[in-house]
């Protein structure tokens, strides 16, 4: 599915909006909402360990793009799984601790607007949520073992998707009629199978509605493709980070817009390339963000806009995703 896209009479071709890129974002640790309202000392360690490792990858970013590399910094807040948390107090301690530290923040990042976004305007949020969850849901092509028995509902309907043909230990068949065990195979593998089944989201009845929950290796998906510039609705962009000056935060997360500025003149927001420095747990959760990248069907508009600002700044911008991203796993909890 495609977004719609808006068309002008004079090109008859579709209106994409530009973003501004920097060459490298940079995603400076993660906590959960828990850690930052408990042991400050804790978080401030960490980041007091991150800040010479932004200062090294910058100066790497230098010599690979010239001495006017753009470089921005980001953290993601994961409200979406602690809605009932107060803003206000974690943000408070969040930035304490950064500048305690040392560590420059140039954006702050809510996990809910994964999930869906609204545009601000003074603070307050404008029209309709963008879906921005469903959208890309709605771009995963997933890939049909053959030969496929449509035993297994498709990801659309189940909500998992997978790198290549799921085992037949659950088929119904192999008892009846005595097949023998088939293991999972990776599809593309090289010698030996590393096969790998997401959850994407799940369902559930709450007051008689149906309600998606969108798991957390599908919003870090959404994360990356936020932070690559590669997301748009009705040829806008999806997110348009609000500059903070300082004044207080919400008591609610709904009310923090999805993207918000805390450095006036940072590099922009998105860029050509993404790290993320994250605890060694997320080993697995960033693993299945590049199978969920690597099988979606991306805006080809989008996609050709990057690549054509990329080449006029000598940047080659791949058209595989996935090879935009890299991480750096820190040790610790």
């Amino acid at each position: 599915m495609r977004d719609r896209q808006v068309y002008t009479e004079a090109t008859e071709q579709p209106w994409v909006a530009p973003i501004p890129l920097s060459h490298l974002s940079i995603e400076v640790g993660h906590f959960y909402l828990n850690d930052l309202l408990g042991d400050l000392e804790r978080v401030k360690e960490e980041f007091r360990r991150i800040v010479p490792l932004v200062a090294a990858f910058t100066e790497s970013a230098r010599v690979r793009f010239g001495p006017d590399v753009r470089v921005s910094t980001c953290y993601l807040i994961d409200d979406y799984f602690q809605p009932d948390t107060d803003p206000a107090e974690v943000l408070g301690k969040l930035l304490t601790a950064a500048d305690a530290a040392g560590l420059t923040i140039d954006y702050l990042a809510r996990e809910s607007g994964c999930w869906q976004t609204s545009q601000f305007m003074d603070g307050v949020p404008l029209g309709e949520p963008i879906p921005v969850a469903e959208m890309v849901a709605a771009r995963i092509v997933a890939e049909p073992a053959p030969p496929d028995t449509g035993r297994r509902p498709p990801t659309a309907q189940s909500g998992w998707l997978c790198n290549g043909r799921r085992s037949s230990e659950h088929e119904p068949a192999q008892a009846m009629r005595g097949r023998t065990y088939e293991p999972p195979e990776e599809f593309g593998r090289r010698e030996h199978s590393i096969f790998l089944d997401v959850q994407l989201w799940s369902t559930q009845l709450v007051d008689g509605v149906t309600v998606t929950r969108w798991s957390c290796p599908f919003l870090a998906a959404v994360w990356h493709l936020l932070r690559l510039g590669m997301l748009r609705y009705h040829g806008a962009a999806v997110v348009d980070p609000q500059q903070w000056h300082g004044e207080p935060w919400p008591r609610r997360w709904h009310e923090v817009p999805p993207v918000v500025q805390l450095t006036p003149d940072a590099a922009p927001f998105a860029a050509y390339q993404t790290l993320s420095m994250l605890p060694k747990r997320y080993l697995g959760i960033e693993h299945a963000v590049r199978l969920v990248l690597d099988h979606l069907d991306l805006d080809e508009d989008v996609l050709a806009q990057v690549i054509a600002t990329g080449a006029a700044e000598g940047v080659v911008v791949s058209r595989k995703i996935s090879e935009r991203l890299s991480h750096l796993l820190l040790d610790g909890s």
